[in-house]
């Protein structure tokens, strides 16, 4: 959900969380020197959902909406067109090259961004057999987690969310053990995070883990395989800030910084400005750490969103305007004044009174406030334009202009030379001279 308003916004927020103005700040990802635009259309949605732009991004295949790790041959909840039409992931080209390989999120790791890595799904939401219909089970289609325990048993790192999908149904949870909603869901009674120690070869250390205290007492020198669960990494809730609950800061589980307002963990982040840009400058602190800690003359980085939403700022501020206050003018409308960050559509739309809500009575610096909205829905809706695509390292020229979002998995192969595309690879598995040189090249040879 990072558009490039999203992206501005966050850069400011960044420079006025640092007593700057905000607008000649930069965030890390701006620092890359290639950037691109990525179109994230699905095969038969003009504005897309996660699971579609994830298989994108993740597969180089784009699919139908709601579908994950699947072709476009694919209907959504139809579990008997999936078979033969499974599509893998960068996650598995590099896995297969040899090299180690991690999933790491603020969502559950079941959700339809990250389980494009692993899983091939005709329905994003069948995040346990619980959540799936009985003509799904009967077709032999399986759950997402267990497809995260079966498919690629070998990951070196998962740490994000959503541990009652792993659980036998109405297990008690170990943080909430008395609150029904956190409790399992499986309907094979299994446990999933035994069947993934189980699957581990003989003499290899895996842990498993749920909060922020067991990770940091690991001694990762001698740990194989990780797995780390939290009912959901990116929600501070008390209870959770009592026990250490992990948070995704500086590119792993890390401590919460403190910075990002605890929220009511039934509301939706695509709803909260003040949320969703928070969690982008947590994201960035993570791009500056990843970029301190490797050299760009042997790591490719590159960063992105799966789709953006309808998220918007504007009313002619002023420099220095705080990012979350009103704009300077009132509407020569209905006369009243409205915030500089709205929404296209969403829950923020209010009639009181027959008018609109007039904002200077509510408090909308809070953690949770709702921005108005042009168009009543529950839930807003993601946005259907270009987001961007930052490159640094080896091979990022290959990353500039605009893209279809399915390229992006295969220009990283390329400089990985993972894949199935390695002949312009050497015997040491990197790209040859000549296919680095054959771009300048070219570029020479139009210049004559």
């Amino acid at each position: 959900g990072m558009g490039v308003s999203t992206v501005t916004a966050a850069r400011i927020l960044k420079g006025q969380l640092q007593n700057r103005k905000g607008e000649e700040s930069q965030l890390e990802m701006e620092k890359f020197p290639y950037v691109a635009l990525a179109k994230t259309y699905n095969t038969n949605a003009q504005v897309p959902d996660s699971a579609g732009t994830a298989t994108a991004y993740l597969c180089g295949v784009k699919a139908n909406e709601g579908t994950v790790g699947v072709s476009a041959g694919v209907t959504r909840d139809r579990c008997n067109t999936t078979k033969g039409q499974e599509v893998t992931s960068i996650l598995r080209w590099a896995k297969d090259a040899g090299k180690a390989v991690g999933i790491v999120t603020t969502t559950r790791v079941t959700h339809a961004t990250p389980s494009a890595a692993y899983a091939h799904s005709a329905n994003r939401d069948w995040y346990s057999d619980g959540e799936m219909p009985a003509d799904a089970l009967e077709g032999g289609c399986r759950d997402i987690a267990r497809q995260l325990v079966e498919n690629i048993p070998d990951i070196e790192v998962i740490l994000g969310g959503g541990r009652k999908y792993m659980f036998p149904k109405n297990a008690s949870d170990v943080e909430y053990p008395h609150e029904e909603k956190h409790r399992g869901t499986r309907l094979d009674r299994r446990d999933l995070v035994q069947a993934w120690h189980d699957a581990k070869p003989p003499g290899k250390v895996a842990k498993y883990v749920w909060h922020r205290r067991e990770l940091l007492a690991l001694n990762l020198s001698r740990v194989d395989f990780l797995l780390g669960e939290s009912w959901h990494p990116r929600v501070p809730q008390p209870q959770a800030s009592a026990l250490g609950d992990p948070w995704l800061v500086l590119g792993c589980w890390g401590s919460w910084s403190g910075q990002l307002p605890p929220r009511d963990a039934s509301t939706p982040l695509g709803m909260l400005a003040k949320q969703a840009l928070h969690e982008a400058v947590e994201l960035d602190r993570a791009i500056g750490e990843a970029t301190r800690l490797t050299s760009p003359q042997d790591t490719l980085s590159v960063v992105t969103a799966d789709h953006s939403h309808v998220f918007t700022f504007g009313g002619y501020t002023p420099r220095g305007n705080p990012i979350f206050g009103l704009a300077p003018m009132q509407s020569d409308v209905d006369r009243k004044p409205f915030t500089s960050i709205l929404y296209g559509n969403g829950p923020g739309y209010k009639i009181v009174a027959g008018e609109r809500e007039n904002v200077s009575a509510v408090d909308f610096a809070h953690a949770n406030y709702q921005a108005q909205s042009a168009v009543p829905l529950r839930q807003e809706t993601h946005g259907g334009e270009d987001v961007a695509v930052f490159a640094r390292g080896p091979m990022a020229h290959l990353l500039h202009g605009v893209h279809e979002q399915n390229y992006i998995p295969h220009a990283m192969a390329y400089a990985a030379c993972i894949g199935s595309n390695r002949a312009h690879c050497n015997a040491a598995g990197r790209p040859a001279a000549s296919s680095v040189l054959l771009p300048f090249l070219t570029l020479l040879f139009l210049l004559c």
